[in-house]
């Protein structure tokens, strides 16, 4: 007897893969994905790149990313402790499409911002 699997659209409400989406969507989460792509880094080298995050928001951010199996958590028996944060395999595949956004976002900044100003103008 074989399983069905649902059809999952992010389009209907009661669709799970919504919480993953907007878990993605997430600006920090964007940012942490890519610097991990890099391989392993410590929470402190972490919060270092991500200019302007909170220490509260990148637990927060990789908590979450923990529970989804996007990242793992090393912990080292060592005084002090070391813990360091890696990729998996899910979380790699996901690794390039969020690059390529916030590549998007650094190339078309300008045209964005004078977009702004003329609506705003108006």
């Amino acid at each position: 007897m074989s399983q069905t699997v649902p059809d999952w659209s992010v389009l209907m409400a009661s669709c799970p893969s919504r919480t993953s989406l907007a878990r993605i969507a997430n600006k920090w989460t964007a940012m942490a994905v890519s610097v991990l792509g890099n391989g392993r880094a410590r929470f402190g080298d972490l919060k270092t790149q991500l200019d302007g995050i909170s220490g509260k928001v990148l637990t927060e951010t990789l908590r979450d990313l923990e529970r989804d199996g996007l990242i793992t958590r090393h912990v080292y028996a060592e005084v002090p402790p070391r813990v360091e944060y890696e990729l998996t395999e899910l979380g790699l595949t996901l690794h390039e499409p969020l690059l390529a956004l916030c590549r998007w976002a650094e190339k078309h900044i300008a045209e964005v911002l004078i977009n702004r100003e003329a609506y705003d103008a108006r």
